[in-house]
């Protein structure tokens, strides 16, 4: 399987904590069925000022980590991004990081704030679409106004976005209204990849297994090797080439 959204890197956001705590993450994602993995840290102007540059460097230190304890994960690495009035100037500094590409656009993991979608969201999807970005947006079944209501998200379906589902809320790790939302979303065939987000060995593992199986019983085998290999090998093929 191929995860899109992890914490994995130490000490950069509320991920990992250290390098034992990412090799032990990795080696449970691995035990579970993950090859490749891009990271995610936050980018959260404010909180989480992380950037290309140093999220780059980041990566290749747990890479060169993980080789030398043979543990077999390829990484790379992206950047879980929050919707700010900061987001165009970072992109225009270039100091995003994108997931890969998809249909001709480079696709950049987009968060909301938890609790609602933000007046002006769409304003800035439709900038972003109009710069050759498509965003994938980043677990929406855990956004309290999509959880009570799924047609929050359609307008920005409808202007080409992607979505991510967190295979633990499939299950139920995120409680009911989320597992509920995300059945729906599932169910109305929205949904374009599902990763981990994992953020420890804990609650947050970095696994997919439950999640994909939970879709190959309701929904088809072929339609989980689609949200878990094919279409996350899709995006970030460019990485590995």
């Amino acid at each position: 399987m191929i995860d899109l959204h992890c914490h994995l890197l130490p000490g950069i956001d509320d991920g990992a904590r250290d390098l034992d705590d990412a090799l032990a993450m990795a080696r449970l994602a691995v035990a579970r069925g993950t090859t490749h993995m891009v990271l995610t840290p936050h980018i959260h102007p404010g909180r989480w000022e992380n950037h290309r540059d140093n999220i780059a460097k980041a990566c290749q230190a747990l890479q060169s980590a993980l080789d030398d304890n043979a543990i077999a994960l390829q990484l790379s690495f992206a950047g879980e991004v929050r919707l700010s009035e900061q987001l165009q100037g970072q992109i225009k500094r270039e100091e995003i990081p994108f997931l890969g590409s998809y249909e001709g656009d480079k696709v950049m993991l987009l968060e909301f704030p938890h609790s609602h979608v933000l007046p002006g969201s769409e304003r800035l999807v439709k900038w972003l679409r109009s710069q050759g970005i498509r965003p994938m947006i980043a677990h929406p079944e855990r956004n309290r106004e999509i959880m009570v209501n799924l047609n929050a998200l359609r307008p920005f379906v409808e202007l080409g976005c992607l979505v991510q589902l967190t295979a633990g809320a499939i299950v139920g790790r995120f409680g009911e209204p989320a597992a509920r939302a995300a059945h729906g979303l599932l169910e109305a065939g929205v949904v374009s990849v599902i990763a981990s987000d994992g953020h420890n060995q804990g609650v947050r593992k970095p696994v997919m297994d439950h999640g994909r199986e939970w879709i190959a019983r309701h929904l088809g085998v072929a339609s989980a090797v689609m949200l878990a290999e094919e279409t996350p090998g899709i995006i970030a093929q460019e990485h590995w080439r």
